[in-house]
């Protein structure tokens, strides 16, 4: 029995102790995942998909919607992570405190929400019997919740997340790598040019009008999956679903987006000297790659783990072993839906010139590149991610993630057999071709951040940075009353959704 077939029978016990999914071994002990679903579309365009697993008391809310900063517009940046924070708020119909304070009533856990460059998801796990509560609140994010924004909580919350920015960006060290790099890899007009928290200058300028078009283009049915995983009752929730969402009129037509691989014709040397970097130099390369799900992420994934991950790994094997330049070297692929991207950092010790650690990571590449990797180091690599893939299913929540991810970004729920498939059919061969194709001898980004003062590390032939550091002015954030209650026409409803619904026990 191979490793990769052993590991996998390791999750079969779990995975089957949900009576709709199957794992199916083959004659050729290839293991094929099934998680059942169902899904409908509403007549304005909602995606609806529905797994039942029985196996808690509890059911999984995830309401995904396409946009993230990608659909922004440029001056008007960090749109869509500032609407992950206003729409735990409030709304029409659940009132001061939003989800968190239902949540809080209900036994709820994991009320949260994320913004990536593709998308903006909300989601929380609730017992079973609270299910349409969850559902009522979902339906009031996409129909009932936009004329709660006024100035007063605009101002409130571009603080919170310009806030939020200085801590995780500006006052963090190495914190403007990603700026940097997404600036120089991605051309001006490719929309991921710019980093999805957006700049502090355009959250600044966001005024309510351009916060209220920006929901309205975006935060439609037409442009949102409503997934629910869990033990509950098909036919009541399928109900439920069409009394809380049908009346929410559909949004302006949403085209399909189109891929945007992007190439550099030379390798570009950047660096910048770091205030919060105390001591270590860091040095970045960063090459443009394959959008998430195309045939080479796979193998791109196993040859970053392979190149960087573990006591064999060629590049550990040198910058940590023999030349102790580092205590690790991170490398990883990055996969989203327009492009990709691959990216090894390394923060070298005190004092280290990253001209020696350039030199050495061309130590390791020769390495790989004449071993390349062994069967058994390729099964290891492969079973170790498909387990992985089995355990982020392991929850109502997570199967709930997965479907929304796969019916958004590959254009079938059901890919989930297919991702899995795709993980074990990578070849050693596949591992060289994308190196190859990718990373040998192939332009990239390289970056130096550097602490103050310690100019003479970087990497030679580095030129500056431009990195925009916000000025600090006392007395410059704009002033609200938080304590003003917003007023407004109430959007119409075929029913009085002021009324929380009730927990229901269902037996199913």
């Amino acid at each position: 029995m191979n490793i990769r077939f052993f590991a996998a029978l390791c999750m079969v016990a779990f995975l089957l102790s949900c009576k709709n999914d199957k794992v199916v071994t083959q004659e050729n002990d290839e293991v094929t995942l099934e998680v059942a679903f169902e899904k409908m579309t509403l007549d304005n365009g909602l995606t609806v998909i529905l797994h039942q697993d029985h196996s808690d008391p509890v059911a999984a809310v995830a309401l995904t919607v396409h946009v993230g900063s990608a659909r922004e517009k440029e001056g008007r940046t960090g749109f869509a992570h500032l609407f992950e924070h206003l729409l735990f708020l409030e709304s029409e119909n659940l009132g001061k405190g939003g989800l968190d304070a239902m949540s809080a009533r209900i036994g709820g856990s994991g009320a949260n929400g994320s913004t990536s460059r593709d998308r903006t998801n909300y989601y929380q796990t609730v017992p079973k019997d609270a299910l349409e509560k969850m559902i009522w609140a979902e339906a009031d994010k996409l129909g009932w919740f936009v004329n709660t924004v006024t100035d007063p909580v605009l101002a409130k919350e571009k603080q919170v997340v310009k806030n939020e920015k200085r801590q995780s960006v500006d006052n963090r060290p190495y914190g403007h790598v990603r700026y940097v790099v997404g600036k120089n890899l991605y051309p001006k007009d490719h929309p991921y040019n710019w980093q999805v928290i957006g700049s502090l200058e355009d959250l600044q300028n966001a005024t309510l009008d351009d916060v209220k078009e920006f929901y309205r283009r975006w935060y439609t049915p037409n442009n949102t999956v409503l997934t629910i995983a869990g033990d509950f009752d098909m036919e009541q929730t399928k109900a439920w679903v069409h009394k809380y969402f049908d009346e929410i009129p559909a949004g302006e037509e949403v085209a399909a987006v189109v891929k945007q691989p992007v190439t550099i014709e030379a390798t570009k040397k950047l660096y910048y000297e770091d205030n919060f970097a105390r001591v270590p130099p860091q040095l970045t390369y960063t090459w443009p790659t394959v959008a998430e799900y195309d045939k080479d992420a796979y193998a791109l994934d196993i040859l970053t783990q392979y190149l960087s991950s573990g006591k064999k790994a060629p590049l550990n094997k040198v910058l940590v072993d023999q030349e102790q330049l580092t205590s690790n070297v991170t490398m990883y692929n990055y996969g989203s839906e327009l492009s990709g991207e691959t990216t090894i950092s390394i923060n070298a010790f005190n004092g280290i010139e990253l001209d020696s650690v350039a030199a050495a990571l061309d130590k390791g590449f020769a390495i790989f590149e004449k071993d390349g990797i062994s069967q058994a180091d390729l099964d290891r690599i492969k079973a170790g991610q498909e387990t992985s893939f089995y355990r982020g299913l392991s929850s109502a929540l997570g199967k709930g993630f997965q479907l929304a991810q796969y019916e958004m970004f590959a254009g079938d729920a059901g890919f989930v057999s297919q991702d899995v498939k795709n993980i074990l059919s990578v070849t050693r061969e596949d591992v060289m071709r994308v190196y190859d194709k990718y990373i040998k001898g192939k332009p990239y980004i390289a970056t130096s951040f550097v602490p103050r003062d310690q100019k003479d590390l970087i990497l030679t032939g580095s030129t500056l940075a431009e990195v925009i550091e916000e000025q600090i002015i006392p007395g410059a954030e704009e002033s609200f009353d938080a304590s003003i209650l917003a007023t407004y026409e109430k959007t119409p409803s075929t029913f009085d959704r002021s009324v929380e619904p009730h927990m229901v026990n269902l037996l199913v």
